[in-house]
């Protein structure tokens, strides 16, 4: 049986010892036994009395058809009850080392009470959680089996919700028990590192370990993606699939439709760091996200219609190459043909379909881009072809290992970036400087990662360069502003990858 197969179970290798002043944790590993220590300092604080913990990892896209939209196997209804994604390729991404942590404990009522320990996020709710004596101004609290999620505000707890959720419905579940969870993480926010699925992700492995039910980890990475989109975002299935397929020392070719994923060794000579532009963008706080997956959806229509193939059926960029039996370098060229590269207004693209421009907005378009007034479909279909090339282009250099592995790889990264600052648009200033400094001072190749206008670089860097890569990068880009005033560790770091979600239990 493959590892994403396997019935996910929970970690043996952790021994906890709950006390009234704090945890005492004892596992092989110093440098996550200090993350864990740390945070059960907090834990212990509050005077909770946790029957078990959760860890999920960040997750890095080294090269993805486009950020942030990646295709999960999962059959929708159509319109606003179908969310499949938007392109269907291949993935690249690895679990890095930051994470998400819950400790959790059932409680008998059937209310849900969440904590946040980071005092970034404001205070919600003024009700105090039942096991505390004293408690953050962070805390938030609602029944269990009435989960309202408001789309037009990016709570923290949103996220939770989601997985909560996802995880009832699979299970047609009307009855749950309630829980109190206490919630802690060192990934950056929108920085384009997954926290918000890693936070997803967390509440459905949560909800599914205290209800006492099995699932695959493909099953549960599939009801995590989907049950995101209660958010708003029309986002897909990459950062939820390596949450929980990821393995240590190993990047996942991830491939959907059925969902499966394979090893990429990554080159041993070289280190992959990640640099955050401390530009902030959460993709459920603005409509730039859903505009590229309607772009994309829309240029699948085009692409088919002219083509003769049942265009109304057609969601996908991947599913015209399938329809078409045709290479992606085939398919750049339909695109070329097809396509121009001035933008399409909404009246444009009704009359290449044939159909009226209520039925656009009613059948096609997602809510918050029915009033968008032009979409550029060339440049998006075009990054997303010329992406999936290079994400199989990767993962064959990386099997091949020729002498120059590590440029050649660059060379890739570095193709990525212009294509997602040029075709894609979804760059700024800030990550395109980033890039730049990141390039000079020895990075074989640079590029954005996450959803982009924001976020994170991720840099393919020598391994004999680290050290003088990593002290030229700070200087030039963060002493030099106030960006010098986030946290070292959670804005430039070497990072290598990490392993999939654990659940720690009690010993």
């Amino acid at each position: 049986m493959e590892a994403s197969e396997v019935l996910f179970s929970c970690s043996t290798n952790y021994k906890l010892t709950f006390t009234a002043r704090g945890t005492e944790l004892r596992k092989k590993s110093r440098k996550r036994n200090c993350r864990l220590d740390f945070f059960f300092f907090h834990f212990g604080s509050y005077s909770v009395t946790a029957f078990f913990c959760l860890l999920v990892p960040a997750a890095c896209g080294i090269l993805v058809p486009r950020p942030g939209i990646n295709p999960c196997s999962l059959n929708w209804e159509r319109q606003e009850r179908e969310h499949i994604d938007y392109c269907g390729y291949s993935v690249l991404p690895m679990a890095v080392e930051q994470d998400m942590l819950i400790a959790v404990e059932p409680v008998k009522t059937h209310i849900l009470q969440l904590a946040n320990t980071n005092p970034l996020y404001p205070y919600w709710v003024k009700k105090k959680m039942k096991i505390t004596l004293s408690l953050p101004r962070r805390d938030f609290s609602t029944s269990a089996n009435n989960i309202q999620i408001d789309k037009t505000k990016p709570l923290w707890h949103n996220y939770f919700l989601c997985g909560f959720k996802g995880i009832q419905e699979h299970f047609g579940l009307s009855d749950l028990t309630g829980m109190n969870c206490l919630v802690d993480g060192n990934i950056p926010p929108s920085s384009g590192l997954s926290s918000s699925s890693a936070l997803v992700c967390c509440a459905g492995l949560v909800t599914l370990t205290v209800l006492g039910m099995n699932l695959s980890k493909v099953e549960l990475a599939e009801i995590c993606a989907k049950s995101e989109h209660y958010t708003g975002t029309e986002g897909g299935g990459m950062d939820q699939s390596i949450s929980f397929l990821a393995e240590e020392g190993t990047a996942k070719l991830i491939e959907f439709s059925p969902l499966r994923a394979t090893d990429v060794k990554l080159p041993s000579g070289a280190v992959f760091v990640i640099a955050n532009s401390c530009v902030e963008m959460n993709k459920a706080a603005t409509s730039h996200f859903n505009i590229r997956v309607m772009e994309c959806r829309l240029a699948a229509k085009l692409l088919a219609k002219h083509k003769c193939l049942p265009w109304e059926e057609v969601l996908r960029l991947e599913e015209v190459q399938a329809k078409l039996g045709v290479s992606l370098e085939e398919m750049l060229l339909i695109t070329e043909d097809t396509l121009h590269s001035e933008p399409y207004s909404p009246e444009e693209i009704c009359r290449c379909l044939g159909i009226s421009l209520q039925e656009l907005k009613t059948q096609i378009l997602s809510p918050n881009t029915q009033d968008v007034l032009t979409f550029k479909l060339y440049q998006r279909a075009k990054h997303v072809y010329s992406e999936a090339a290079r994400v199989l282009q990767f993962k064959k250099i990386c099997e091949e290992a020729p002498d120059n592995t590590v440029q050649l790889l660059g060379e890739l990264m570095n193709q990525s970036h212009v294509s997602c600052r040029d075709m894609y648009e979804c760059s700024c200033p800030e990550l395109d400087q980033l890039v730049d400094i990141c390039r000079k001072f020895g990075a074989q190749g640079s590029r954005l990662t996450g959803a982009g206008w924001g976020g994170c670089t991720v840099s393919i860097v020598p391994a004999d360069k680290l050290s003088s890569f990593l002290a030229n990068v700070h200087e030039a880009y963060y002493q030099r502003s106030n960006r010098s005033l986030v946290p070292e560790k959670q804005s430039l770091f070497a990072t290598k990858p990490g392993g999939g979600a654990l659940v720690f239990l009690e010993a």
